[in-house]
């Protein structure tokens, strides 16, 4: 079994969040990877729901922050709805995925997480007027 620890960057390369997920199969696709960590931090917040998510994708009806999303009303969140919108924002490159320092184009690839137990997400903010 694996351990990953899942980091939020900025594109220059600086950590915002991070957590570490232990007990994962050695080899999985990117796409199991990215839905275990939705997944995973949907179940942190609905453990103690706030007025501010902290998660990969925008729930539904919530405002982006620097720091994450001003959820509104707090409420539970719907991990494999935030699961389908990661994989969506993936497929229009509203996010980077890098596992060590290789970048994951595709999310049927399969990753050896042994070799790197570093996945880092980038999120892409497009520019401004074109």
């Amino acid at each position: 079994m694996a351990s990953v620890i899942f980091r939020d960057e900025t594109a220059t390369g600086r950590a915002l969040e991070e957590f570490s997920l232990p007990g994962l199969p050695e080899r999985i696709s990117a796409r199991e990877l990215v839905r275990l960590r939705v997944r995973e931090e949907v179940a942190r917040y609905n453990a103690a729901p706030s007025p501010h998510f902290r998660g990969l994708v925008k729930p539904t009806g919530a405002k982006a922050e620097p720091n994450g999303y001003r959820m509104g009303a707090v409420r539970r969140l719907d991990w494999e709805r935030q699961a389908d919108a990661a994989e969506a924002a993936f497929a229009r490159n509203g996010f980077l995925l890098l596992v060590g320092d290789r970048q994951i184009e595709d999310l049927a690839e399969e990753i050896d997480l042994t070799a790197g137990p570093v996945v880092s997400f980038v999120k892409l903010v497009p520019l401004v007027g074109g």
